[in-house]
């Protein structure tokens, strides 16, 4: 089984569904429904942007609720950006029957952020096929996260692992 020819997960096939919508109301779907399943991402107001099991876009907007004392976006908001887009591309590779859990990040401060910011986490082939693949393992996930002058104000990495889900009790 390669990445490509995978049958989709859950969570594809609940964004697939999105599809039958209105153009004009995907992306506000979209948000809404990811709003829904992970509810802090919607206190910040993070914008899924672009989501596909090779790539996922995040963005975040510089505004008063996620600022800190110097007016740009907190160092807590961006790490929240970062992991999301990690924890979804992830999460659009890990099968039904498995769980996906932040182990551990990496985050490095380079500059100071201007504007909104946009994170973009990637897997390649290998890794989507690890997920595919196995009950439980580990992958290593780098976001690169921009500002609006195109500067990477911090530099991270998210390691997951995925292990087998509990059967739910009745």
């Amino acid at each position: 089984m390669t990445a490509t020819t995978a049958t989709p997960n859950r969570l594809q096939r609940n964004l697939a569904r999105l599809n039958k919508a209105p153009g004009f109301l995907q992306a506000w779907l979209r948000d809404r429904v990811l709003h829904r399943a992970v509810p802090f991402t919607g206190t910040a107001g993070i914008r899924f942007v672009h989501m596909a099991p090779d790539r996922v876009e995040v963005q975040l907007a510089n505004r008063r609720a996620v600022q800190n004392h110097i007016g740009s976006v907190h160092a807590s908001a961006m790490n929240l950006l970062a992991e999301t887009a990690s924890g979804m591309v992830v999460g659009m590779n890990v099968r039904d029957d498995c769980l996906p859990l932040a182990k551990s990040l990496t985050m490095d401060f380079r500059k100071r952020a201007t504007g909104d910011l946009k994170a973009v986490a990637t897997l390649s082939a290998l890794q989507q096929q690890a997920l595919l693949g196995t009950d439980k393992g580990e992958v290593n996930v780098r976001v690169v996260v921009t500002d609006a002058t195109g500067i990477e104000p911090v530099e991270c990495e998210f390691v997951w692992a995925w292990v087998p889900a509990r059967p739910r009790q009745p």
